[in-house]
């Protein structure tokens, strides 16, 4: 699940990334706003961003999300994630441009 972008987030490309591999994958993306308590409740949960990357969320308001710990999905993100920005990833190549 994330908020949609008329939720007052940035719809960015780390964003779009996440949830275009996501959806490759096979993984259902919901775009809904998300309450409190469906936080708190959550397995697990990330944030994306440039500067964020993909990193992890293990705590909201002093409530531990899912075990504490980086949950399975998020390091798959995270893995096929950096897998594109290197292009590793063959099929998102084009999604590159070289800097010289």
């Amino acid at each position: 699940m994330t908020p949609p972008p008329e939720a007052a987030i940035l719809p960015g490309i780390t964003r779009d990334t996440t949830i275009t591999l996501a959806r490759a994958a096979g993984h259902e993306v919901i775009e809904t706003n998300i309450t409190r308590n469906q936080l708190y409740n959550a397995e697990e949960a990330f944030f994306t961003g440039t500067a964020a990357e993909v990193t992890p969320i293990y705590e909201v308001d002093n409530r531990r999300i899912g075990n504490g710990e980086t949950g399975s999905i998020t390091e798959w993100v995270q893995r096929e994630y950096v897998a594109v920005v290197t292009g590793t990833m063959q099929q998102y190549k084009h999604w590159l441009a070289q800097v010289y």
